[in-house]
């Protein structure tokens, strides 16, 4: 099946750049980010920006804080097929113009990549940027990832507090 990213959250005031590598099937088709319920990515940012109830938000309350707290989110890969959501059967690889990106958003200083498929793609297809930008290799939010509970990829990803100015947001649980 031929997969294509999802538009990147961000905008001018975002530092922090998160990348994983392409949306699941779930999230594809939902069109929105880390929409499975069994990824941890929203648990983690909720723990980071003082919102634990961020994972039971609507996704546009998921947004405005990711934007609130200076974090965009994008994806290493633009197109590729891929039967399923596993990375490990990612094929065909076109990557996003990450370099454009930043050049257009100049706010951001740090990286950071969610999984190793994210981190290897942004290596193979972006080896300069780690000349320019400080790269951080996260452990995956992924529930293919189960080898790390939710409490071990908070403490994980709690570096990226120091990028980010905190600013507690809540959301409206309707």
């Amino acid at each position: 099946m031929k997969c294509k990213s999802l538009k990147a959250i961000i905008d001018k005031n975002s530092r922090v750049l998160i990348l994983g590598s392409m949306p699941g099937v779930k999230s594809l088709e939902m069109q929105q980010y880390y929409a499975h319920p069994q990824n941890r990515f929203w648990k983690v940012i909720g723990a980071i920006c003082n919102n634990k109830d961020l994972y039971n938000c609507e996704y546009k309350e998921k947004i405005k804080t990711l934007l609130n707290n200076k974090i965009a989110v994008w994806d290493t890969i633009k197109y590729c097929t891929r039967e399923g959501s596993l990375d490990s059967d990612i094929l065909n690889i076109y990557p996003n113009d990450i370099s454009d990106l930043l050049k257009k958003y100049p706010n951001i200083k740090t990286i950071y990549l969610n999984g190793s498929t994210a981190f290897t793609v942004f290596k193979k297809y972006f080896p300069d940027l780690f000349n320019h930008y400080s790269c951080n290799k996260m452990l995956s939010t992924s529930p293919a990832n189960a080898k790390y509970n939710t409490e071990k990829l908070i403490s994980n990803w709690k570096i990226i507090t120091k990028d980010i100015r905190q600013q507690q947001f809540t959301c409206k649980n309707d």
